[in-house]
């Protein structure tokens, strides 16, 4: 597999600035995230996404999945489970340098958490 990272630009466009919201990830009754610190990464034609800070994550909620993928934007990501709930949950803890601000973040799958972003 060639490893050879790409560069955002006009092409693919990625962006990465504050959401200014309150952002909540529940899964069941367990609220698995709650921050109002969470950036908002914008990739080409994808849907934005918010990489909550890993310090407000109820990471006991958390399991590690065997799952990994590669992005050649971002990096390799790695994944991790909420109960029963496979890969609901991925981070990049080594990002390629155009994107290090989602370092020590991470993203939920919206189809299988809930998640709520309100104004702050």
């Amino acid at each position: 597999m060639n490893r050879q990272p790409k560069i955002p630009g006009t092409d693919h466009p990625i962006t990465i600035e504050p959401s200014g919201v309150h952002v909540v990830v529940r899964s069941g009754e367990h609220v698995v995230a709650d921050t109002t610190k969470t950036p908002v990464l914008r990739e080409a034609g994808y849907p934005p996404v918010y990489y909550v800070p890993l310090t407000d994550v109820d990471q006991t909620l958390l399991r590690p999945s065997a799952t990994t993928t590669y992005c050649p934007y971002k990096g390799d990501a790695s994944y991790f489970s909420i109960g029963d709930i496979e890969d609901a949950v991925w981070t990049y803890a080594d990002p390629y340098p155009a994107v290090a601000e989602i370092a020590g973040h991470v993203a939920f799958y919206p189809e299988r958490v809930d998640i709520t972003a309100t104004e702050s």
